[in-house]
């Protein structure tokens, strides 16, 4: 299963922005994917591990290995679409 994973932080305006697609996003995905949500402030050694170095920046992750990476705002559309290339099966 794909697993997306949203680096954010509460000081982010961009990332409260996407907060309500990223939710939108987990439910929709439901049973294909998997959507995380990790505060840089709060775990600052993945911020580094995955050489986050701005904030909203998404990682789509299949098999346990790095898919594709990318910072800035992105649709939800997108982000669905990026799971799909990932393997996420539709429904």
């Amino acid at each position: 299963m794909p697993i997306l994973v949203d680096f954010w932080a509460t000081w982010c305006g961009p990332c409260r922005l996407a907060g309500p697609e990223i939710e939108a996003l987990a439910k929709d995905m439901a049973g294909r994917a998997l959507v995380l949500k990790v505060d840089i402030d709060a775990h600052p050694d993945l911020a580094v591990r995955y050489q986050v170095r701005s904030v909203p920046n998404f990682a789509v992750f299949r098999g346990g290995t790095l898919f594709l990476q990318r910072s800035g705002i992105a649709t939800r559309w997108e982000l669905s679409r990026w799971l799909e290339q990932a393997g996420a099966r539709s429904m």
